[in-house]
């Protein structure tokens, strides 16, 4: 048998992530074999996901990551069950790394099958589910092209949002950070009435005609009285015009015209966790 020395299983710690006595035993019954513990740990993880599968993972870390010339943004969700987990330093540098690697990528299936450290994202995510002892997963996996996009994470990585806006302006960066951080506060159902879904409309008018019955209102006026419910809906509800959180006096379209005449928010995305 082969004599492991506390430099081995510091190196293996380091590599997978897995606690010291985990290390040791996986380099023991490896008899001293580097990259057959570092397997037998994944195979542990692969147990352990299998165990979990079926867990809720909706605690975690929302990241948003954006390139360098500000023209593309992604967002990730890194999932897992407990708070406690969402809050280790480990965990939060995962996540991190993961969304800068993932503006790499177009769909949440080919991130998945990317390199990291040496095995493909997948394979640490399994891996990482046996050392933490919790289901870890990728949850949301968003992008967001535009001729300009910022980003706003809210304190303790519980809500992303990506902004897209029409131009690279004096000004760009700040604009598109007060609107992420009014989506992250608001939550809009779209960015404008056009990209409310039909559903959401006739819940919304079905809302408004049931409690004008319920008011006498006679059934000949419904119609026109629920429009007008529903275009307040609208101004409540869709990013570019709801009021600025910051300026009331003036909606979010206003706002952006307010840092360059011919600026628009054309796009953004939202992930919130819990």
């Amino acid at each position: 048998m082969a004599k492991i020395t506390a430099a081995e299983v510091n190196k293996l710690r380091k590599a997978t992530g897995a606690g010291m006595m985990d290390c040791k035993k996986a380099l023991v019954e490896a008899d001293g074999d580097f990259d057959a513990a570092i397997e037998l740990l994944r195979k542990k993880g692969q147990k352990v996901a299998a165990k979990r599968a079926d867990r809720d993972s909706s605690e975690g870390a929302a990241i948003a990551q954006v390139n360098g010339d500000n023209t593309k943004g992604v967002i990730i969700s890194l999932n897992c069950e407990t708070d406690f987990v969402a809050k280790n330093d480990d965990f939060i540098k995962m996540a991190n790394d993961f969304a800068e690697m993932a503006l790499n990528y177009s769909t949440k299936e080919e991130f998945l099958k990317a390199d990291y450290k040496g095995i493909s994202v997948e394979d640490k995510l399994t891996e990482q589910t046996g050392v933490i002892g919790e289901k870890i997963e990728i949850g949301a996996f968003r992008t967001l092209e535009a001729p300009f996009v910022g980003s706003y994470i809210h304190a303790g990585n519980k809500i992303a949002v990506l902004t897209g806006l029409s131009k690279n302006v004096d000004g760009a960066e700040e604009a598109a950070k007060n609107v992420s951080m009014q989506a992250a506060a608001m939550n809009p159902v779209a960015l404008n009435e056009e990209g409310v879904d039909q559903a959401t409309i006739d819940k919304e008018i079905e809302i408004a005609k049931d409690t004008l019955r319920e008011e006498g209102k006679p059934e000949n006026m419904l119609d026109k009285i629920a429009q007008g419910k529903l275009q307040r809906f609208f101004k409540d509800n869709t990013l570019v015009h709801q009021a600025y959180i910051k300026d009331n006096k003036q909606s979010i379209a206003e706002y952006v015209k307010s840092v360059d005449s011919d600026l628009e928010v054309v796009a953004f995305e939202r992930v919130a966790l819990g």
